[in-house]
Formats: structure tokens, C-alpha cells, sequence
């Protein structure tokens, strides 16, 4: 029997590197919209663009991944139904459903309890109770989330938006606790581009049944005085924000746990700020830049109040390129 406390700590290390660069590459998805839709595409449009494209990047690896083992896909039907259906299809569609009925801050901020409602999931069905480390973490990272979207200005909620954003908090929960599971026999990419897949499908449905509102514009777009056609900045945002940005997320559900990967998730706004200000020149206020700083710290603590463990396990598990 061998120790491998040295694997378990490369392995979190590369689980918080994956889930950065998930939390980006979602976080780029706000400056890459924003001037499509100044242009004349509705929101329908612009996400069901991204989508399809991202599922048509992943989803042809995806089941190459799976090395012929279809046995393990229809096994795990219901699972990438309803991540495909939930955390992409529904979490898009509630978030952009809210945004019609309340401000952006405020939509944001109820999606983003899903790290909040995680650790209660965690704590009520698995009894995975978290630590006082843990939630004065989580405590951290909601303060900073208020400083970063500027909502001590004051603002009005509308009930119908409130509860699409909840809608949308619950399609962002799935996600990560979907993400999180580790013995489907589902790689990653298989998950990920399938998802995206379904979700592509749904959102279609949507849009067939008028549901999902879809106006196109071929008007050029500009980022950082820069002005390039629609289709470019289109296949940037399916392959950013959705192929590399969900198969990452995936990878570092797997590594990290659905509890810090989702709260180390919460950089996204962070991000979504510095590219609004690299992009689109929006500059941040202070405020901002102090949340940011905030939901960092908040995330440092979460880490640092996940339990340890350290596993004994065979010589020849422990080798490299087994199978997570």
C-alpha cells in the first residue's frame, strides 16, 4: 500500500488551474456578447449560436473519447439528458429569461448562490457538513460578489425575474455537482460535448416554438477599436466560452469536488470585469476592484477549509495515467 499525498495535492493543483481557466474563458462570454448585441442580435441568438458551436467542436472528440464503450453512454443517458437539458440548455435560457425583468447585477447575483446551495445540498443529502473555515469563506466570497456587481446603489426586484434567476441558480448547482461525479465512466470530453449537444437541441426547440426569441445582424462588431465580422466573433465565443470553457469545468469538477470547484467558479466575475475593461474599454470602479479581491480571499478560504484526505491505495493505482 502506498500514500499518495504527493498525487492528491498535484491533483487539486491542476483541478484549481482547470477550473481558472473554465471560470475565464465563462467569464470572456459577457465582453464577446456585448457588442453583438448592441449590433442587433437578440440574446436567443447569440447563445444558441455559442452553444451549437461548442457542441460541434466537443462533441465529435467527446465520443471519440469514449473508445467504443457506447455501453457506458446509454447507461448514463438520464445523467447527460439532464446536464444537457439543466446545466446548459436551462441555465442559459433562465439567466437570459431573468435579465428581461430585472437588471444584470442582480440576476447574476442569484445565480451565483449555487455555491451556497451546493454546500446545503452537500450538507443535507450526503451529510458532507462543511467546516467553519469553509463558511466564513463562503460568507467572503457573497460580500464580494455584491462589491463586484455594484448592487449597494440600490435596485428593484421583480418577482418573475427573481425566480427565472433562481431557475437559473438551480441549472448552475446541477452543473457543478454533475461535473463533480467521478465514477460514470464518462470522460470529461465525452460529457461535455454531449451535454453541449442536448443542450444545443433544446435550445433549438425554443427557438422553433418561439420561445427563445432569435434576430440575426450582420453588421461588423468592434472589440478594442478593433471591428471584425459576426461570424468571428461567434466561432471566438462557441469555442471559448463554450468548448474550451465546459470541458474544463468538467475536467476540474473531477479533480477538485462540486463545492470549492463552484466557488473557485465565482472568479468568473472577476474575469467577465477585466475583459469588459481589455475589450470594451469599460473601466471598474473601485468597488469592483475591491470585490474582486474579496471573492479571491473568499476562495483561498474555501479551499483551504476543504477536508484533506489522504488515501492509501495499490502501488499500481497510484501510477501515472490512471483513468480519472
Amino acid at each position: 500500500m502506498t500514500v499518495v499525498a504527493h498525487d492528491t495535492t498535484r491533483r487539486t493543483r491542476t483541478g484549481l488551474s482547470l477550473a481558472l481557466l473554465s471560470a475565464v474563458s465563462f467569464g470572456l462570454s459577457g465582453a464577446l456578447a456585448r457588442p453583438l448585441l448592441e449590433s442587433g442580435w437578440t440574446p436567443g441568438a447569440v447563445v444558441l449560436a455559442r452553444i451549437w458551436i461548442g457542441a460541434v467542436v466537443v462533441a465529435p472528440i467527446g465520443l471519440l473519447a469514449l473508445r467504443g464503450r457506447w455501453a457506458t453512454l446509454r447507461a448514463q443517458a438520464r445523467l447527460v439528458l439532464l446536464y444537457g437539458t439543466l446545466a446548459v440548455a436551462g441555465a442559459q435560457f433562465a439567466y437570459f429569461s431573468a435579465v428581461q425583468h430585472i437588471q444584470v447585477g442582480p440576476a447574476l447575483l442569484l445565480e451565483y448562490t449555487a455555491p451556497a446551495a451546493i454546500v446545503l445540498w452537500l450538507w443535507i443529502v450526503r451529510g458532507e457538513r462543511p467546516g467553519p473555515i469553509t463558511l466564513v469563506g463562503a460568507a467572503t466570497c457573497a460580500v464580494g460578489l455584491v462589491l463586484v456587481l455594484d448592487l449597494l446603489t440600490g435596485t428593484s426586484l421583480n418577482p418573475v425575474g427573481v425566480a427565472w434567476a433562481l431557475a437559473a441558480m438551480v441549472g448552475a448547482a446541477t452543473y457543478f455537482l454533475i461535473n463533480a461525479e467521478t465514477d460514470t465512466g464518462l470522460p470529461p470530453l465525452t460529457l461535455a460535448g454531449v451535454g453541449l449537444l442536448v443542450g444545443a437541441l433544446v435550445l433549438t426547440a425554443a427557438a422553433v416554438l418561439g420561445v427563445l426569441p432569435v434576430r440575426l445582424s450582420s453588421e461588423t462588431v468592434a472589440y478594442a477599436g478593433v471591428g471584425v465580422s459576426p461570424v468571428t466573433a461567434l466561432v471566438t465565443l462557441g469555442v471559448l466560452t463554450a468548448a474550451v470553457a465546459y470541458v474544463s469545468g468538467v475536467a476540474a469538477g473531477r479533480r477538485l469536488g462540486s463545492r470549492l470547484a463552484s466557488f473557485v467558479a465565482l472568479s468568473e466575475v472577476v474575469a467577465a470585469i477585466l475583459w469588459a475593461w481589455l475589450l470594451l474599454d469599460e473601466l471598474p470602479g473601485p468597488a469592483q476592484l475591491l470585490g474582486g479581491v474579496v471573492i479571491l480571499v473568499g476562495v483561498v478560504l474555501v479551499e483551504l477549509g476543504e477536508p484533506k484526505v489522504v488515501e492509501a491505495v495499490p502501488a499500481a493505482q497510484a501510477l501515472p495515467g490512471h483513468d480519472d
